[in-house]
């Protein structure tokens, strides 16, 4: 099950390019692109606008806070969404309402409305669109490509960002200086035409479901519950988090970069980000093959190095000959870095999860940068856009120290497909999906030599039952007879121990397997499930009427 992703052998089909056979997946893959295209010219517009407005750096930084806040805020529940409903249509609803406020922000700044307090609101608002769209469309992936191109759609799927930042802001920064902000908020508009287009005619094969979705905060509470009880995917969010923070500086900065450093003007800005763009397309291109060659840890670690080193670099530089190429090696890294963390989530959730952990991986980030976008704004303020520079390089030079206490996970995609249960249970009682709670005690029959050993073993069980639902963990060893053991866990309601089921995967049943080795005959001696406080089953009288509207929930497949 263990291994570093993209171990395998690499062979011809496994090209960088091959998801983009895939129709679908093609399709909207190349919108996507233009869709980013124009998100960063309306990050370059509104930055330059308000470079314009006001000379404070820290309201210029706040620009890249506004476009990132929304990712944290929105993510969460927007990924809830994505698990939960029908991810085009999430999909659609965020790109309709970004293109809705997009429109409306180019209709301010026609009029002359365009102030800073508006741009920042718009932004944010822009954002929030965007951010209700991406968990979907991350999720959706594994819908649209073979599991074998998993990896390099991952991969494509920030090239498609940092191909349109590789011109985007050049182009943007034209833009700018020829029609000023209002037409950069107008392309930025028509960009996501396409992109909405292409999931409108997109024809979604849907998983069917035994059973119906969550309601949205039980959904926002099991996807929390599964990333705080799986370890690989907590260390994730805990090291983007700090590599955004800490990195965020270029971002949050090349503004002033272009205009304190290299004394240039919009055209400078657009170049700096352009050849930042192009480092990170071709650090994309070569992901795949690094993978091959490199553990995820090592390569994760080689990446925040150099771009720790070029931040050093761009913060003590005044010329284009040196700043030039350290942001295209500053943008591989980056590329890299980010790449290979947002893989070690997809291959550590489960399908039944992937959206909501991809939005906690994508709230870490947005949350870390918009938290460093301030941070370096205000450096930049009190120190210095060169010495706000040189502290973060060397913040990010520590970085690959997190790796000996939180490494990346090594999971494979196998490993998290779910597995069916057959074993229905047996149910006497007219149970609704609200029934409950549900008490489960499952006894094991364990030669007491082997305690210790079976002990460790439920331990790790038990992450697997906490992260898939399960509540009120415990084992239990009877006093009488040492060698019984119980296991004790808690659901809500029968609706959630039906999804508990649901949920398990081939990890989980390893981990079972496991358990199960120190058990006498390799089975457990018997499963209980018990109705807690089952005074809701019983009627007072024969003749009282049920008022619940609920069925019967069915047992069979």
């Amino acid at each position: 099950m263990e291994g570093a992703p993209g171990r395998s052998p690499p062979t011809r089909s496994w090209g960088p390019f091959e998801p983009l056979k895939e129709r679908a997946f093609g399709v909207i893959w190349s919108t996507s692109v233009l869709s980013n295209f124009g998100q960063l010219i309306l990050g370059v517009g509104a930055a330059w606008q308000m470079t314009k407005l006001t000379g404070s750096p820290q309201m210029v930084a706040l620009v890249q806070t506004a476009l990132w806040t929304p990712m944290m805020l929105v993510a969460v529940p927007a990924g809830a969404a994505a698990d939960m409903f029908d991810r085009r249509k999430v999909a659609l609803s965020g790109l309709a309402f970004a293109i809705v406020c997009a429109c409306i922000l180019t209709v301010l700044a026609v009029m002359g409305y365009a102030s800073p307090k508006v741009l920042l609101a718009f932004c944010f608002l822009i954002g929030a669109g965007v951010s209700l769209y991406g968990p979907a469309w991350q999720a959706s992936v594994r819908e649209q490509v073979s599991a074998e191109h998993l990896p390099q759609a991952v991969a494509l799927g920030s090239i498609s960002y940092n191909l349109a930042r590789s011109f985007g802001p050049a182009v943007g920064g034209v833009v700018v200086v020829l029609a000023g902000a209002k037409a950069a908020f107008l392309v930025n508009t028509l960009c996501y035409l396409p992109l909405f287009t292409a999931f409108l005619f997109w024809k979604r094969k849907p998983v069917p479901s035994r059973l119906p979705p969550e309601r949205m905060d039980r959904a926002i509470v099991s996807g929390a519950r599964y990333v705080r009880h799986s370890p690989p995917i907590r260390s994730v969010f805990i090291r983007v988090f700090v590599q955004g923070a800490v990195g965020s500086s270029v971002a949050a900065l090349t503004p002033l970069v272009a205009k304190d450093l290299l004394h240039g003007g919009a055209g400078a800005y657009g170049l700096m980000l352009g050849i930042y763009g192009a480092g990170a397309v071709v650090g994309a291109l070569f992901s795949a093959r690094l993978r091959t060659h490199l553990s995820a840890e090592r390569l994760v670690t080689i990446c925040a190095l150099a771009t720790g080193l070029m931040l050093l670099v761009i913060g003590m530089s005044h010329s284009v000959l040196f700043t030039g190429p350290a942001m295209a090696v500053a943008g591989a890294g980056w590329m890299l870095l980010m790449t290979t963390l947002n893989l070690g989530v997809q291959l550590a959730a489960p399908r039944w999860v992937t959206a909501r952990a991809l939005s906690w991986y994508a709230s870490s980030l947005t949350g870390g940068m918009a938290l460093g976008a301030w941070v370096w704004g205000t450096a930049a303020q009190n120190l210095g856009v060169g010495h706000a520079f040189l502290v973060s390089g060397s913040a990010l030079l520590l970085t690959p120290l997190l790796g000996l206490l939180l490494p990346v996970p090594t999971s494979t995609a196998k490993a998290t497909e779910t597995i069916e249960v057959r074993n229905e249970p047996e149910v006497a009682l007219a149970l609704t999906l609200r029934s409950g709670p549900i008490v489960i005690e499952i006894d094991y029959e364990v030669d007491p030599d082997l305690a210790r050993d079976f002990y460790g073993a439920m331990l790790k069980l038990q992450r697997a039952r906490r992260r898939n639902g399960a509540f009120e963990w415990s084992l239990s060893r009877d006093v009488a007879d040492t060698s019984i053991w119980t296991e004790r866990y808690l659901c809500p309601t029968w609706g959630d121990y039906l999804r508990l089921r649901s949920r398990f995967t081939h990890m989980d049943r390893e981990l079972q397997t496991n358990a199960l080795e120190f058990v006498r005959g390799g089975a457990e001696r018997s499963i209980r499930r018990k109705l807690e406080r089952p005074f809701g089953s019983v009627r007072w009288r024969a003749d009282t009427p049920d008022t619940r509207v609920e069925p019967m929930v069915p047992f069979t497949p």
